[in-house]
């Protein structure tokens, strides 16, 4: 199967020789996407790392609404590793890198403190996938995480489509996984989204509306791990049932708003259905009148400010300082190996692990 799609022509202005790198034996490249929208999406297979979403606001002007880089050693070197990469093998952290499974306790790489991040330094988002682009809308990633790797057990093989629909202007992103011995797996896609476009500054994105659909949220501890309490987000700055203002109360004196920072936090979505593709979340950038709707099959969404972004320097010298972007991770909860009440992030031979997660874009007239 033949790559279909000009990789040099396109609107983000990204240039193929520089994402061209091979590494470990296994060769880097540049993907783009395009609908019949007019709709692009650039994508390198290290990491799956998305490097721009270009969009119209509402003036019909396309810009880039994700934070990325513009060549592969920037990809490899960011200060932030996890930037619009996908994550696994998995999401989110694991308390003291440890966790018991059928009576077999694993050590993971410790990498965010006293715990384990993203699945550890050299996680997902540090992997060269292969990858295959079968039509101008749809590329194909494919990695196998080995027995061991990073301390989880099992070989997992892991096939991701991201894919741009047609009608309207989405970027729909599926997983699917398998294993030959009892893992947990928590694979999502850590997407910077900044819906007035990235710039040099990029503006924060304080002003930006959130809805989230959740009733429940996770709290954490100082160190970021749940407490493992599900408590509800009335009469708190969690709420956002009904649309707030990100800067709204992000500088509250509330507990967890100080233990993470900011908002940092996952969310326990209102589900009907287990593993049924929901609306999860919104979000409204007032200045350019772009929206985005975000639906996913998975119970939980982590709800991050870009808190420890430090102005360093992206794409075409856009810098990205702190709170410059909004990430909705769907995801299972943290810690779920430490806590048998959240629901299971375990995957067994003979199962598969599915997930759809869709990023909807709009404009607010």
């Amino acid at each position: 199967m033949t790559d279909t799609v000009s990789k040099n022509n396109n609107l983000s202005g990204l240039k193929r020789e520089n994402f061209c790198k091979e590494i470990n034996g296994k060769q880097t490249d540049l993907f783009i996407l395009r609908n019949a929208q007019g709709m692009e999406v650039a994508v390198t297979n290290y990491g799956c790392a998305i490097l721009s979403i270009m969009v119209p606001d509402k003036s019909g002007y396309l810009g880039n609404v994700i934070l990325g880089h513009d060549s592969i050693d920037h990809v490899i070197n960011s200060p932030e590793p996890f930037l619009s990469t996908t994550i696994g093998r998995y999401g989110n952290r694991i308390a003291k890198g440890k966790f018991t499974l059928y009576g077999e306790e694993h050590q993971l790489a410790v990498n965010n403190g006293p715990n384990s991040l993203h699945g550890g330094p050299t996680g997902f988002h540090s992997r060269v996938w292969d990858a295959v682009q079968p039509t101008p809308t749809t590329v194909i990633f494919n990695y196998t995480s080995e027995d061991g790797e990073e301390g989880f057990p099992g070989t997992l093989k892991v096939e991701m489509t991201y894919r741009l629909e047609d009608e309207i202007n989405a970027l729909a992103i599926e997983y699917r996984a398998t294993t030959d011995k009892a893992t947990i797996v928590n694979l999502t896609n850590h997407g910077f989204f900044n819906l007035a476009g990235i710039a040099n500054p990029t503006p924060d994105v304080l002003d930006n509306i959130v809805t989230i659909h959740a009733d429940f949220y996770v709290p954490i501890d100082e160190v970021s791990i749940p407490t493992g309490e599900i408590l509800k987000v009335e009469g708190t700055p969690m709420d956002f049932r009904t649309p707030h203002a990100i800067g709204e109360r992000i500088n509250e004196p509330f507990e967890q708003l100080k233990n993470g920072a900011g908002y940092d936090h996952c969310y326990v979505l209102n589900k009907t259905e287990r593993g049924s593709l929901d609306l999860a979340a919104t979000c409204y950038c007032p200045s350019s009148g772009r929206t985005m709707e975000v639906y996913t099959t998975e119970a939980g969404v982590q709800l991050y400010t870009g808190n420890w972004l430090n102005g360093f320097t992206g794409s075409h010298g856009a810098t990205f300082p702190a709170r410059s972007a909004v990430c909705f991770e769907a995801q299972c909860f943290p810690d779920t190996p430490n806590k048998a009440h959240f629901p299971s992030a375990v995957l067994l031979p003979g199962d598969e692990y599915q997930q759809i997660t869709v990023y909807k874009f709009g404009i607010k007239e």
